[in-house]
């Protein structure tokens, strides 16, 4: 009897969960969702890696692509439900390749949706392919002023900070730290002198000042002999000497790590040391583990051997932003999933504690900047304090009025 009665209240309940499962508005949307297949191009350029400064560094295999490898399974996670299948095609141009060439090939095989992990030269040749108003690119890589403020195109979308936002994160810390006087030291070697200038408009921006701005032409040293450290404990001091110490913060631009790394505690005056190495603002960083970053991290490690830089993190936000419109949207439509991207109801999750989105103007994506060194997260901008109209995270790169692009 009390078999029958406990059989009779099993198949109750199990007819009351379907009942209310078929009435609940999600399991209506995935059983009328269309099963959509979206193919995700991946597109690089093969390149020679950066020798390490030093042994200690990791030795980074494939910057950028495992981002989105994770970011694919992110996508199918959610994809199965709804009948959406995604995939990833990896595509290395060789060195001496056509870029351009390798771009219309994915586009004539009916792909219409890219990461781009290029630089400048690069990305701007694919959106001006034949065929390219017809997809969207996103950047996970290219940080350069003009994409965002003159050279804006309808179907490019940056996840990468550009350098304007990693300036302006920087200098926002300076001056809520009450160290406005800037001692702005640039390299020679490419991309310096546009890290430089960044600089100095986010200290005009923010109120702080450039007290000495020089530019240094750094001598390679042996840094791995017996004397190389005598070198830089000499070198170092004359060369940071002429700005005396009248000021709070040496900020260094030093892409190419090649002087930058030897500041800290060799300088003449014993001052910090911020801007590409020393106090530096990032997109990602190993050390980030608030907002449930330590999941993550601990998921791409197991994947990919190594910590995620911020290259993976350029393109995991491109594929994830992929998926998520995709989810809301239902559709695989280029068009359709710009318009979503693009509006207020698009908000992305990326383990910064607020939901990422796109600017309208320039389609760069609003994110907190992340102020690190080698083993800690400092700290994370917009500052308190600094507030926006619109925004917090539009006080962090070019806000409308200084762009001329306008993006409709």
């Amino acid at each position: 009897m009390s078999f029958t009665i406990r059989a009779m209240a099993k198949a109750a309940c199990a007819a009351v969960t379907v009942a209310v499962a078929a009435l609940s508005p999600g399991a209506a949307s995935a059983q009328t969702a269309p099963k959509l297949d979206i193919p995700i191009v991946y597109i690089t350029r093969a390149e020679d890696a950066r020798l390490s400064l030093s042994f200690v560094d990791p030795d980074v295999k494939e910057p950028g692509v495992w981002g989105a490898r994770l970011a694919l399974k992110d996508n199918q996670t959610t994809g199965r439900f709804l009948g959406h299948s995604y995939s990833l095609i990896e595509v290395v141009v060789p060195e001496d390749g056509d870029v351009t060439a390798a771009f219309e090939k994915e586009i004539a095989a009916g792909h219409r949706f890219f990461i781009a992990d290029l630089a400048h030269d690069d990305l701007l040749a694919i959106a001006q392919a034949d065929g390219a108003s017809d997809t969207l690119i996103f950047n996970g890589r290219a940080g350069e002023t003009d994409l965002r403020t003159e050279t804006c195109f309808p179907q490019v979308f940056h996840t990468a900070l550009s350098l304007a936002m990693r300036a302006d994160g920087l200098m926002q810390f300076l001056v809520w730290k009450r160290w406005p006087d800037i001692f702005l030291l640039s390299g020679s070697g490419p991309g310096d002198p546009a890290y430089a200038e960044a600089m100095r408009k986010a200290a005009r921006k923010f109120g702080a000042e450039i007290v000495a701005d020089e530019t240094y032409s750094y001598s390679p040293i042996a840094r791995r002999t017996d004397s190389g450290h005598i070198q830089v404990q000499t070198q170092m001091p004359v060369a940071t000497q002429g700005a005396g110490d009248d000021y709070d913060v040496l900020v260094v631009a030093d892409e190419n790590d090649t002087f930058g790394e030897y500041l800290p505690f060799n300088t003449y005056a014993p001052r910090p040391v911020a801007g590409t190495q020393g106090l530096v603002p990032m997109a990602w960083h190993r050390v980030q583990e608030q907002w449930g970053s330590t999941q993550i991290q601990h998921r791409f490690e197991k994947q990919a051997g190594r910590w995620m830089e911020e290259r993976d993190y350029g393109a995991w936000l491109g594929v994830r932003a992929i998926g998520e419109a995709v989810t809301r949207t239902n559709s695989a439509d280029p068009a359709k999933i710009r318009a979503y991207l693009r509006s207020d109801d698009f908000a992305l999750g990326g383990f910064k504690g607020v939901g990422l989105s796109f600017r309208p103007w320039n389609q760069q994506m609003r994110q907190p900047v992340l102020l690190t060194n080698k083993r800690i997260l400092v700290s994370v901008s917009p500052q308190p304090g600094f507030l926006h109209q619109r925004n917090r995270l539009d006080s962090l790169g070019y806000d409308k009025p200084e762009t001329s692009c306008d993006l409709q």
